[in-house]
């Protein structure tokens, strides 16, 4: 049986994120290949690989990053109690025993197509009336979209590919291997926590499909606790920015018409619900996710906002509890 080693368990028990970092990897390259190995349990190989095979489990960890965090914890908690484990945060022997049933590698080889260079990628100007003026609100850059792509921040994407050419068809790059999992089941209820920053997909029976760190309210914009339903799912939409409904815009701005794009305010989703004004979306700034405030609507980070909106649709439950 594998022993928990104490690095590990600290860090997840809330220690400095220095614990898991105090074995890292000697050289980047060495980093994907010490990830892939299943018997890699601390250093920042182990966050990584921790992080990605959350992710494939459904148990969102955030942006992956290589970086623990509250987001890291609060996806190994959601794990430990869907497997019938210990409610806590910590990354013990029996949840990387689970985790590493799955023996899929957690970086796999991506190569970096002519399609991947033509973007069109471009600045987002900040303000919503530079952005109406904008034909669509797509990435900033090839890292970026990349990023999205395999959860990943693109800091860790040079990190794992230091020597790789990003503007290069036919660069081949080191990633995570998150992209092109199985579709979720079609959920029962939605669960939004505003306590733990988490939103979780339920089946018809109570059982926990997938989990999500999330932005939920503020104190000027409180999360309406209670039952609401789903009213509507739209994907890639358009954001209808009204300044009377944020307490903190300008009242000189007029009402705009923002673009569709991944870096739309509303991200690459919106899940309309029967609070009017509130629906759970996206986002440009997916670091942000479960460490900030919302202006009461939910966040997710576009990844795991797209995956909600392919699980739900019109009158499902959604619940928000303190």
């Amino acid at each position: 049986m594998l022993r928990p080693s104490a690095l590990a368990v600290a860090l997840l028990l809330g220690a400095p994120s220095t614990a898991w970092a105090a074995e890292p990897a000697k050289t980047t390259q060495s980093l994907a290949q010490s990830a892939n190995d299943p018997g890699m349990q601390q250093g920042n190989a182990g966050i990584l690989r921790a992080q990605i095979l959350l992710d494939r489990a459904r148990f969102g960890p955030g942006e992956i990053d290589g970086q623990s965090g509250s987001n890291l914890r609060r996806a190994v908690r959601g794990y430990r109690a869907a497997h019938g484990l210990t409610a806590s945060g910590e990354m013990d022997a029996q949840t990387w025993a689970a985790l590493n049933a799955d023996d899929g590698p957690a970086l796999i080889s991506y190569t970096i197509t002519a399609a991947d260079l033509a973007g069109p990628y471009a600045k987002v100007p900040a303000g919503m009336e530079a952005q109406q003026k904008l034909e669509s609100l797509g990435f900033e850059s090839i890292h970026e979209a990349l990023g999205e792509r395999f959860h990943a921040s693109p800091a860790l994407l040079k990190k794992l590919n230091p020597q790789a050419d990003f503007g290069k068809a036919g660069t081949v790059l080191q990633v995570p291997n998150v992209a092109g999992l199985p579709a979720l089941p079609k959920a029962a209820k939605v669960v939004i926590d505003k306590s733990d920053s988490t939103l979780a997909l339920l089946d018809a029976g109570g059982k926990i499909l997938a989990q999500y760190p999330a932005s939920s309210g503020s104190d000027r914009d409180p999360l309406p606790i209670g039952e609401w339903k789903i009213q509507s799912v739209a994907t890639n939409p358009s954001f209808h920015y009204n300044p009377a409904l944020f307490w903190d815009a300008d009242p000189s701005h007029a009402k705009a018409k923002i673009a569709p794009g991944p870096n739309n305010p509303v991200g690459s989703a919106w899940i309309d619900l029967s609070k009017p004004h509130y629906g759970i979306h996206g986002t440009a700034t997916p670091a942000a996710i479960g460490k900030t405030q919302s202006h009461g609507c939910v966040r997710l980070s576009n990844w795991d906002v797209l995956a909600l909106a392919s699980a739900v649709g019109a009158s499902v439950p959604v619940v928000m509890q303190e």
